[in-house]
Parts: C-alpha cells; structure tokens; sequence
C-alpha cells in the first residue's frame, strides 16, 4: 500500500502505526516485543520493508532485532543454525556480546571515562539507544551506545564492529554521563558524502567525520553550559539532539541542554536562536521536509521539571531558522498536561504538506498532516514514548 508507516518505541514494546497518503485514520498494530525496553525502532531509506529494532532488558540485555517484511516477522540476525533464540525461561537471549568495545584502537587503550564526581570508571556497555541505517544500503547500520561509542554492521546485523577512533579521540576520558546515562543518542549522515557523519553524545557534545568514522573531532564552539567553567571547553556539554534537513547537510540545527542552536559551516562554530521561546530546554528538534529553515522543537519547563510550561502542550515552529517562533496549540491539550517529549520521539515525513509526529512518555502520539498547523492523536494510552520514526511507503 501507498501512505505512511510510524514506528514507535516505548517502555513496554514496539507498535507499528500505518495510513493512507491522507493520514486521518491509523491502523495501530502491536505490541511486538511487549515488555521490553524498546529505545529504537527505525527503518532503512534503502527498502522499506527492512526495519532494525533495539530491544533492551536489564535482566536479559541487548538484543538487535530485524524485519523484511515491514514488521510481520522478525529474528535476530546473526544467530546461528541451532542456536536457541531463548532461555530456560522463555525469554530471547541477548545479543551484547556481539557488541565488543575495541580497548586498543591506534595501540592506545581506552580503559576510562570520567564520572559524576570526576572519577574514572572502565567503559560499560549498556544498551543501543539509536540506530541509523544507511540511506543507500539496507545492510549497512550504525549504532549509538551506552556508554558512548559508534558501531557499525555492513552484514545487516548479523556482526557489528566499533569506530573505536571516536572514543580514542584525547577527550574520551574527559567525557561523563548526563540525567539518563552516557548515550551516543544522535547519528547523522551527509546525504551527499556517506563519509561525513555527525554524533552527538549525553553529555560529551557533537562530533564529525570526514572519513566514515575513522577519526573524528569535537565541533562545540559557541556552546555555553553554566556547569562548564572553561567557556571554550572542548567537550563535556549536553546535546540533547541534532536535526539536519538533507538538501543543506552544512546546515544542524541543535537543542541543548539549555538553548538551542545553528550552524552553517558543519558545527566549526554555532550560535543560539532560541529567540521568543518561552524556555529553551528540550530534548526534540527537527526539520520540515520540504523547507528547510523551518524548524519545531517542544519546549520544556526546566531540567527539574520535565513537562511543559503551565501544563499546555506546545510544539514550537520557527519558519526563519530560529530567533522567531510561533507555538502550535491546535489539537493539543492546553491544561492539565505534565508528559515529556524524549530526544527520539519526533519525526516529519516527505509527503505534501509535510507530516510531522512525536510521542510523549504519557503513551500519547500526535500527528499533524498539515506541518503542524493542526494535530491529532494517533494513538493514546501506549507505554512511555521511547523513539518515533516515519516511513514513506511506496
């Protein structure tokens, strides 16, 4: 079928929402892996029928799941013949040990990272917090971690290798987890050179690289944070999430920590334009599909209170790149209202007019087919909101 396909992470498994070009009326299928942790689910741009998945258990760990068929089936790749895909309890077995950090890349090791109270503790894989396939092959994916390193599969999941140049960049061990852990929550790439990649990490700040991964280099200027004495540190700022539309790759769009941010020559430098906004911290950021200095952003109260201000849910356009905003209220509830908007959790897609969706850790998703103008919940009383991706179906 023509139309679009919305794929949402939650607390407690992954729900697959479907409609026609129109987008007024949804088809809501799921729970599939109910009970788990799902913080990814995201579809390749190259076959729309191949779907990752990033399945997570404290008690079972890390699984990577894969569909062909648009989510009617799944499996682990990478299993092998025989293999059990459970445990003596019925539960799927975890896949972490396919995920190894490289402690030695160059010779150097990586043994550390600082802590909270400036310590160092070894590097701990935890779970996958994205997952960003390439837009020209559906085998190739890239995967952000816990703690903060970049993967890479070329074989569709079966096997992943670390970009370990990231981590073995001299800041490494300078860098420390923010509020929810130390995640690489944002991987971009330049739709017109697959070699330059952006990340952004919780709470190290943003990084590219101009040769698929290999080496990479801090690009924070014009980052402030009030907890950093150095005003011109290198790392340690907390990125929340980066946004790039794909006909001006120079041009990110950012939401910090506090403030949010641009920049028009690949992240050498950035300024605020967080403008009229009524607060500037958030977790989301993202870009029309077919104008590419309009922007939304979901405002948040503080870094204590993270709900929106007086309890009205606003998402927040600007159609001048930032500086000048305009809240978007029609559909939304505007009393009573104390849900987040996670760092994953909204996406636009490429049809005309532009869609545009988030989910909230109230078990809430909106949808506009209208680039924002008016909204409607797809769906409500989901678990929490972990991520949401679109397709375009053809």
């Amino acid at each position: 079928m023509s139309g679009v396909r919305v794929l949402v992470g939650t607390r407690k498994g992954a729900f697959i929402l479907t409609s026609d070009n129109a987008r007024k009326k949804w088809n809501v299928n799921g729970p599939h892996f109910a009970g788990w942790e799902i913080y990814h689910v995201k579809g390749s741009p190259a076959d729309p029928n191949r779907i990752y998945v990033s399945q997570t258990s404290g008690w079972f760990g890390q699984i990577i799941q894969r569909s062909d068929d648009g989510g009617k089936t799944w499996f682990q790749p990478g299993l092998k013949p025989g293999e059990p895909t459970t445990n003596p309890q019925g539960m799927p077995m975890g896949e972490s040990n396919r995920f190894k950090y490289d402690t030695s890349p160059s010779g150097k090791p990586l043994t550390t990272h600082q802590w909270y109270d400036g310590t160092q503790h070894p590097w701990e894989f935890k779970r996958v917090w994205h997952l960003e396939p390439s837009p020209n092959d559906p085998n190739t994916v890239y995967a952000g971690v816990e703690d903060a390193a970049i993967f890479r599969t070329t074989d569709g999941g079966a096997s992943w290798q670390e970009l370990a140049g990231l981590r073995g960049h001299g800041t490494g061990p300078q860098w420390a987890p923010g509020a929810g852990g130390m995640g690489l929550h944002t991987i971009l790439i330049d739709p017109n050179n697959p070699k330059r990649i952006f990340v952004a990490i919780s709470s190290a700040g943003a990084f590219r690289s101009e040769d698929g991964g290999q080496n990479w280099r801090p690009i924070n200027k014009g980052l402030k944070s009030e907890y950093i004495p150095d005003p011109n540190a290198e790392v340690g700022h907390c990125v929340h999430r980066i946004a790039m539309h794909p006909s001006r790759p120079n041009t990110l769009f950012m939401q910090k920590h506090w403030d949010v941010l641009r920049t028009d020559d690949s992240g050498d430098s950035w300024h605020e334009v967080s403008g009229n906004l009524p607060t500037d911290f958030g977790f989301v950021i993202d870009v029309h599909a077919h104008e590419p200095e309009t922007i939304y952003v979901v405002p948040i109260k503080s870094d204590s209170e993270h709900y929106p201000m007086d309890g009205k849910l606003r998402v927040y356009r600007s159609r001048t790149g930032g500086t000048q905003w305009e809240a978007l209220t029609n559909g939304l509830p505007q009393s009573d209202c104390y849900v987040n908007v996670l760092r994953d959790a909204m996406c636009v897609d490429t049809l005309t007019p532009c869609g545009v969706y988030f989910g909230t850790t109230g078990g809430q998703v909106y949808a506009s087919s209208d680039a924002g103008d008016s909204w409607a919940p797809i769906v409500r009383d989901l678990p929490a909101v972990l991520s949401v991706e679109v397709q375009k179906l053809p």
